[in-house]
């Protein structure tokens, strides 16, 4: 992390990717401008950042990117408020800020030598993408055990990453399942929501740990079907990013209950938000 968390760390976009059809979810490639800040910015999956539009304010993001791909950082981010408007705006040159690594990972350490069962519903799929990057990584595959897949969007063109979840598809080392909740007449992928998916894919909860994340209704959905294959509260996490605010722990509009979400999370399992007052 940056030496002071408040101050933000001078970054160039290097490259902007439209992602969706409706040219309202951008990924922004961003590199450091100094050789310290890029050292300082460690990161690992699941952890997210503040984007600092200079005179319009910062917003927290997801880190998209993965740490074996050192040259730079990825955000993928909606067009949404006054910040992420002014992002939308930015062309390849524009200058910004950075400030973080900050939060927890998803847990990296107790997924060594386990099976992982991924399920990313629409936007908040990045942070899952940031994951299979790392895990499918020659330096780590040997880590983990199999690897299943399941993301889900309303439609095709809402899909995100779609170079990548192709070449995913084609891969032995992981089980990639793309689905929509309705094709157009150039689709001939799965048709259907993630919960029946996951469902029909029935992973083993053997040995497996499941990582979710995604829109409330689908998690909602979602964590039935789970339940039934066998696997535990213990096994089973999500990411409650959408409470991050400030990201250090200073302005109190995180907590839920005794926990401050940008320090102790996001990263939580069920068994831990089970202790956790229900706002969350």
């Amino acid at each position: 992390m940056q030496k002071n968390p408040y101050i933000p760390a001078p970054v160039k976009v290097e490259k902007i990717i439209t992602e969706v059809e409706t040219k309202d979810i951008k990924t922004f490639r961003l590199t450091f401008l100094n050789q310290e800040d890029k050292d300082a910015f460690a990161y690992l999956p699941g952890q997210f950042a503040e984007l600092s539009i200079f005179g319009k304010g910062e917003s927290p993001i997801g880190i998209a990117s993965s740490p074996t791909d050192p040259d730079y950082v990825e955000f993928t981010v909606q067009k949404a408020g006054v910040v992420t408007t002014a992002l939308h705006d930015f062309e390849e040159g524009a200058l910004m800020g950075l400030r973080g690594p900050l939060g927890n990972s998803w847990p990296l350490e107790y997924l060594k030598g386990k099976d992982i069962v991924l399920v990313g519903g629409g936007f908040a799929f990045t942070t899952i993408r940031s994951l299979i990057k790392y895990m499918l990584d020659d330096r780590h595959r040997a880590d983990f055990g199999k690897i299943t897949a399941v993301y889900g969007a309303r439609n095709p063109g809402l899909l995100l990453y779609r170079d990548e979840l192709a070449l995913w598809q084609e891969r032995d080392d992981i089980d990639m399942h793309v689905t929509v909740d309705k094709g157009d007449e150039n689709w001939t992928g799965l048709e259907g929501f993630v919960p029946t998916v996951c469902q029909d894919v029935a992973p083993s909860s053997d040995n497996a740990v499941t990582l979710i994340c995604g829109p409330p209704i689908m998690i909602r959905f979602t964590l039935p079907v789970f339940f039934d294959l066998g696997f535990s509260k213990d096994n089973i996490y999500t990411s409650l990013e959408m409470r991050m605010k400030c990201g250090i722990g200073k302005c109190g509009r995180c907590n839920v209950g005794s926990k401050y979400v940008c320090l102790d999370g996001p990263v939580f399992s069920l068994a831990e938000l089970d202790k956790l007052t229900p706002e969350y």
